[in-house]
């Protein structure tokens, strides 16, 4: 349902709103890299400094313009169980294809508090859900035996972003949970190894920038074109790393401003790259062969 290349969509911004035009370039530029679907509004499309409207209208504005071509899987988490069933039921309304559930954050629930958010939210839509695990920006990582028992009670909770950086934990989940149940890499730089073990591809940040290239990366491994797959792996291995030479979406989006494809606008408390990190960053892009 949710295989292959999956790109974190930026959120771009014009003098303090959505930039709705360049998101539609955007998109339509990742339809034409050939990448399975966009995630709208997870952690770089700067979910936490939207508001509910724009929120949905970034999700509302995805959607029309994949135009059923690739799928919007919309990032609906929160750390408050009522937030995350809202914005999932309104992306449900506005047709989107799933909902990503990133693990509450800050407050740092236990393994029973996050089996109960995330059954709450899954007995409250019918769009499949993808769990997104992130313990190094929630402080709490989604057990193992949590999402056996998830899947076990919520038939519409069908897969999970991994990014934790382990290849043993994705060998477990695998192992558990078998192979209809789909593991995602949230780690451009681990797609590989991830896949190896029994991941079934990516959500990306790098492929905001070069969709049609992770795309390839990811269909070649997928079909057993090693070295292909190994080939892409290391040739835009920097800018898989580049990519978070400070907090992301800071160094993606001031990519793509470098691009010409957005305006390079945050809203705080995201701030500009420093200057050494944005020549950093520029030499590699040059150095990737993406910016002459």
């Amino acid at each position: 349902m949710f295989t292959g290349t999956y790109t974190a969509i930026v959120t771009p911004f014009k003098n303090g709103a959505v930039d709705e035009a360049a998101l539609d370039r955007l998109i339509q530029r990742q339809i034409k890299g050939g990448v399975d679907g966009v995630v709208p509004v997870g952690t770089t499309g700067e979910s936490p400094t939207v508001d509910y409207e724009e929120h949905i209208l970034v999700i509302e504005r995805s959607v029309k313009f994949a135009r059923g071509k690739i799928k919007v899987l919309a990032g609906t988490g929160a750390n408050a169980t009522k937030e995350a069933i809202y914005l999932t039921q309104r992306a449900e309304d506005v047709g989107a294809d799933g909902s990503l559930q990133v693990a509450p954050y800050y407050n740092k629930p236990s393994q029973e508090g996050l089996f109960q958010h995330f059954r709450a939210i899954a007995h409250a839509t019918r769009l499949p859900i993808v769990l997104y695990s992130i313990p190094g920006r929630c402080g709490v990582e989604i057990g193992v035996d949590t999402v056996r028992r998830l899947t076990r009670e919520c038939p519409n909770i069908i897969g999970i972003k991994e990014a934790g950086g382990s290849c043993d934990r994705v060998s477990q989940l695998h192992a558990v949970l078998g192979p209809k149940f789909e593991i995602l890499s949230g780690d451009d730089s681990l797609t590989l190894p991830f896949m190896a073990v029994g991941a079934q591809g990516v959500i990306s940040v790098a492929s905001n920038i070069i969709p049609r290239e992770v795309t390839q990366m990811v269909d070649a491994f997928a079909c057993g074109d090693m070295k292909k797959a190994s080939h892409l792996h290391a040739k835009f291995m920097p800018l898989f790393k580049d990519l978070f030479i400070e907090t992301n979406p800071v160094p993606v989006k001031a990519s793509l401003a470098m691009l010409g494809m957005i305006q390079e606008e945050y809203r705080l408390p995201l701030v500009p790259l420093s200057n050494a990190n944005r020549a950093k960053l520029r030499a590699t892009l040059k150095t990737c062969g993406i910016l002459k």
